[in-house]
């Protein structure tokens, strides 16, 4: 007895092991539908909706409509009668055999529409012009596109999944994108669009609907597809709510095989019907019925919905009261096709209720088959009177009745319109799901932390990397194995994982195994933010969240998704966006963490900010007349607004060689600009901090100007360039020998001793070079008469003044004080010590002083004889950085939550002292021009304020407008004496002019 006890005790022991052997082996396998699925409550009342005469009613029936149809159909035979019942497939993409096809069935079946498939929107409409003359009534259009017509047609616009809309809650948003679908469906002459897709997506396996639904939750659900319905009827546009009576909680595709429904008549009345009961009550024209097996509303087994007299007649019309049009799904799916053949399920489809008989796959004989039923009185005629009196009426509220052929002129534009990208931005920003944010990592804060970006998913993220790299220096590392990326990402303290996966709405998100097992190692060893640029249901393959501090939920992967992204991990733009679907417990449906913002630059469509981009687009002509005219090799031009960059470019190349292009990230040496980059910040600090005032003189802060002509210069007058400094000295002729080449008593072709000041490639200057240029600045001459002249020697000497006031040099205050605070990474004196000088776009081809193609160091003869760090010229930048410079400004003081100085004091900086005296500056700051010439386009605000530089530079911010302008190009190149035609020909100027109007509010 004891042996037959061991012996089963082992087999019990035997079948726990493999059984969990089993389970372990599994673990980072899919779950089961059922696990998966949410719970769904159920014991609710069922919703109750209003009486038929208190639907709201986009299309009110007229007295014109009645007498309009009722003179149509007495005048139909019955073939015609019977042909607007069909709406046949059309391909703009197929050949001229499948037109004449289509061709055919109008002119010999009298069929009464038409269902666009892919194709092109120009093709389209051609053959819609074509189709429509051949009817003798005209032919209903329609189009499957529930993400716009790009779902289609080549060459549209796209806009979000409903899913990523779905996590949306101004429902506002969603309301003008069903108006912007409108608009796009009326252009290509379509009445129908195939949408608002009703499926609440409770089955997260489902392999068809999927993102195709707005979510797992009902109200969510249909809150959102109301929104968008309203959008799109108010705008003319018949809305269908589809795929009745629910095809979410499906494990089959009605495409292929006949899905199973296996709920109870109270569960589907509760659930699966509560979108439609409300849709009715708000005024859906038209549902599309599903091919679906349902036994609690069709009792013969396996009989699909479309066909069900209890489904379409009992339960949609008599049961919910809808008197709007009925389609069928296409007649063609395997869920009705593989039931009946061609013509017996269009009959049984007609019979069961529907009015329009969707893709139908043999028409001839699906209208004999009609015609031989109401022969023999299988079918009334009353009743075919019920669905083409219907159809005709739909017909009038389209327009159909006023029929004329669609245009084809500035359809591309019509249909990729700029204000559609900015409400592509405004979805995005309210989409996008902050999940976890362990220790608030989420918005990242501090700029000089080492970040690394880990690109997962075989689709690009370089659009959300080179946005990331906007803001701080961020370094991609990959590598194939684990071990060897893990000793990559050692020097890094936070790790952004991006997950980036097709936009195409039939691709696989799942991660790889491989993936899943690089996420887990990565986040215990490193502060992870995983970036999901995919559809919610993808996290579910992750098991553990507990290492990953931070996940964000982005959606899709398009490039306005990974711009708006990176936008979120920065703190340009809060976190809005709720879980539409159930991820796991501690992820469920409406979760979403808030984020704060941070007052860092952003990105947006002009359009967001009140500006039109067909007219920004404008400045492309004018920098090609001055690239055309070699005014300069290249440029770059940033525009931004309230705080948004909308509008970054780079142009041409570095040289006329026409070898290296010009990217946004290539640094120029910005000349003159540097002084209200460099120097005047600093100053302004030290003058917020009250170690000088306006009146305080020179003679009183700088020992070597004591007894010198300059002693009392005030610093009001200095900044203003009021001080009758002479403009500058060519210091550097004094230094060159008889031959005109640099002396080797003041430098050296090699760095040693007292030869330390970088000059250019394989030149040094004598140390003692800038105490000799001060003596001469302090000895110089003063202006017999005291007006305005724009001196470099102001900006000389308040170096000099910052450095001994501070004990610092000028290089090291600014990167301390501001570089590293604003995120400027890319913003520096010396670039070749730091950057690859194939990056920087050379400014001369020198042949009076260095004799060598000055790339990566200071152009400005005097700022190089000073070692490249000078207070009037040296810094080398960016069209980005200089942005946030800029905006800083603007602020007047605050940028990255950081206070750099009070209002008070850029307010005292921005103010024009001497203007009733001719000079329109202001400290340290230029200033529109008081008379006809100047550095602006005179179509600034007087409290506009910037600066331009020698190299061809100009940065500009008008408080009024809040609008920042960067120009930056290397027009000194190859020649700087060359007569300077960027100025002459007013290029800066005319591009600002731009800009200005493309002011719309």
């Amino acid at each position: 007895m004891s042996k037959l006890v061991r012996l089963l005790f082992l087999a019990v022991l035997f079948f726990v092991i493999t059984n969990c052997g089993t389970t372990k082996k599994n673990t980072n396998s899919t779950p089961s539908s059922t696990s998966l699925k949410p719970k769904i409550e159920i014991e609710e009342e069922p919703y109750v909706g209003v009486s038929k005469n208190e639907r709201k009613n986009y299309f009110p029936t007229t007295n014109k409509e009645t007498k309009w149809v009722d003179s149509i159909y007495k005048t139909m035979s019955i073939d015609e009668k019977i042909g607007q019942l069909f709406m046949v497939a059309a391909y703009s993409n197929k050949d001229e055999a499948h037109f004449k096809d289509i061709d055919k069935l109008i002119t010999e079946n009298k069929i009464g529409g038409v269902i666009f498939f892919q194709g092109g929107p120009s093709r389209q409409i051609k053959l819609t012009n074509r189709f429509q003359a051949k009817s003798k009534i005209p032919l209903f259009i329609g189009i499957d596109a529930e993400w716009g017509l790009s779902m289609r047609l080549d060459s549209t616009y796209k806009y979000p999944w409903n899913m990523t809309l779905g996590a949306i809650r101004d429902l506002k948003l969603i309301e003008k994108v069903g108006k912007n679908m409108a608009e796009d469906t009326k252009r290509i002459g379509a009445q129908f669009n195939f949408a608002p897709v009703l499926d609440i997506n409770t089955n997260p396996l489902n392999p068809i609907i999927g993102n195709r639904s707005f979510g797992e939750d009902k109200k969510n659900v249909t809150n959102h597809a109301i929104a968008l319905m309203q959008g799109t009827q108010s705008n003319g546009i018949f809305a269908t709510g589809k795929h009745f009576p629910g095809h979410g909680d499906t494990a089959t595709d009605s495409h292929h095989t006949l899905p199973q429904i296996n709920f109870s008549k109270n569960r589907l009345d509760v659930v699966e019907l509560y979108p439609y009961k409300r849709m009715f009550d708000e005024g859906l024209v038209s549902v599309m019925v599903a091919h679906l097996a349902v036994p609690s509303l069709e009792v013969r087994e396996n009989y699909p919905s479309s066909i069900s007299y209890n489904v379409v007649t009992n339960l949609l019309q008599e049961e919910l009261g809808f008197e709007g049009l009925i389609f069928t799904d296409a007649l063609n799916m395997k869920g009705a096709s593989n039931f009946k053949k061609p013509g017996e399920i269009d009959l049984e489809a007609f019979k069961a209720g529907n009015d329009i008989l969707l893709f139908p796959e043999n028409v001839p004989l699906a209208s004999e088959k009609i015609c031989t039923a109401l022969e023999n009185g299988e079918i009334s005629e009353s009743r075919l009177e019920k669905s083409v009196k219907k159809v005709l009426r739909y017909k009038y509220k389209s327009g159909l009745n006023h029929y004329s052929p669609i245009s084809l002129d500035n359809l591309a534009n019509d249909l990729n319109a700029p204000e559609k990208n900015a409400l592509q931005y405004e979805l995005y920003e309210n989409a996008i799901t902050l999940l976890k944010n362990k220790h608030e990592l989420v918005p990242i804060e501090d700029l000089s932390d080492k970040i690394a970006y880990v690109k997962l998913g075989d689709d690009s993220g370089t659009t959300f990397l080179n946005t990331l790299k906007k803001y701080t220096n961020v370094t991609e590392v990959s590598h194939e194995k684990l071990d060897s990326l893990l000793v990559k990402l050692k020097p890094f303290s936070t790790v952004i994982i991006g997950y980036h996966k097709s936009d195409k709405a039939w691709k696989k998100h799942d991660f790889s195994e491989t993936e899943l097992q690089y996420i887990q190692e990565v986040a215990k060893h490193k502060h992870v933010i995983l970036d999901v640029f995919a559809k919610p249901y993808t996290l579910m393959a992750i098991k553990d969240f507990s290492e990953i501090e931070s996940i964000v939920l982005s959606y899709q992967n398009s490039d306005i998704a990974q711009e708006v992204s990176a936008e979120l991990l920065f703190g340009a733009v809060a976190a809005k966006g709720k879980l539409p679907v159930t991820i796991n417990d501690k992820f469920p449906v409406d979760f979403g963490l808030s984020s704060k913002t941070i007052d860092r630059l952003g990105f947006c469509a002009p359009e967001n900010v009140g500006m039109d981009s067909n007219k920004l687009k404008q400045i492309d002509a004018v920098v090609k007349k001055a690239i055309d005219g070699k005014m300069t090799p290249g440029a770059q031009i940033l525009v931004a607004r309230k705080g948004k960059v909308i509008f970054q470019k780079s142009y041409g190349y570095h040289t006329y060689d026409k070898k290296v292009k010009v990217q946004n990230s290539d640094i120029y040496d910005v000349a003159s600009v540097s002084k209200i980059v460099g120097t005047l910040p600093n100053v302004m600090q030290l003058y917020d901090k009250c170690e000088f005032v306006l009146d305080t003189k020179l003679g009183e802060v700088l020992p070597d100007f004591k007894n010198s002509n300059k002693a009392s210069i005030t610093f009001k007058e200095l900044l203003s360039h009021y001080a009758r400094l002479q403009a500058w000295e060519p210091f550097y002729k004094a230094t060159l020998d008889i031959d005109k080449c640099p002396s080797v008593d003041y430098y050296s072709t090699t760095l040693r001793k007292n030869f330390t000041l970088p000059v250019n490639r394989d030149l040094y200057a004598l140390k003692s070079i800038n105490d000799t240029i001060i003596s001469h600045i302090v000895k110089s001459k003063l202006l017999d008469i005291k007006e305005y002249k724009y001196s470099d020697f102001t900006f000389i000497i308040l170096k000099e003044y910052l450095e001994k006031e501070t004990g610092k040099t000028l290089e090291e205050l600014v990167n301390t004080n501001f570089f590293s605070k604003l995120g400027m990474n890319n913003t520096m004196y010396n670039p070749w010590k730091r950057v690859d000088v194939t990056t920087i776009p050379p400014t001369e081809d020198d042949t009076y002083f260095r004799n060598a193609r000055v790339q990566g160091y200071v152009h400005d003869m005097t700022a190089a004889m000073q070692g490249g760090v000078a207070g009037h010229a040296g810094v080398f930048s960016n069209s980005i950085d200089l942005a946030k410079m800029m905006q800083m400004y603007l602020n007047k003081g605050t940028y990255n939550d950081v206070q750099f100085f009070s209002p008070e004091t850029f307010d005292a900086f921005n103010t024009c002292y001497f203007c009733n005296e001719g000079n329109r500056r202001a400290l340290g700051f230029d200033k529109p021009q008081l008379g006809k010439e100047g550095p602006t386009c005179g179509c600034v605000s007087k409290s506009s304020f910037g600066h331009t530089g020698f190299t061809g530079t100009m940065v500009w911010a008008d408080p009024e407008t809040e609008i920042l302008y960067i120009f930056l190009s290397n027009r000194t190149f190859p020649d700087s004496n060359a007569v300077n035609k960027l100025s002459k020909e007013n290029i800066r100027e005319d591009i600002q002019k731009i800009i200005q109007e493309a002011i719309i509010k």
